[in-house]
């Protein structure tokens, strides 16, 4: 498993906690909607990445020709 892998699924699950946590203390009020249920999303997407690689911004990004990298220190294309 790489840092970037490991990085989504720990974002991911706090994004995650940080809502289950809120709610359960009657911070935030899941049971209605609101916004809040895209940031679980987000964090869902985020550590559902982590684990399979796939991710839709990814894939549109992609798609529209955005670059995976802008280059890489070990090969020598850091500023």
């Amino acid at each position: 498993m790489t840092v970037n892998r490991i990085v989504r699924i720990v974002a991911g699950f706090f994004i995650m906690l940080s809502l289950a946590l809120a709610h359960f203390n009657g911070q935030v009020d899941l049971s209605q909607m609101s916004w809040l249920w895209f940031t679980l999303f987000v964090g869902a997407n985020l550590f559902q990445s982590g684990f399979t690689t796939f991710c839709p911004l990814d894939t549109i990004l992609k798609k529209l020709g955005v670059p995976e990298s802008a280059g890489d220190c070990k090969t020598g294309g850091c500023a």
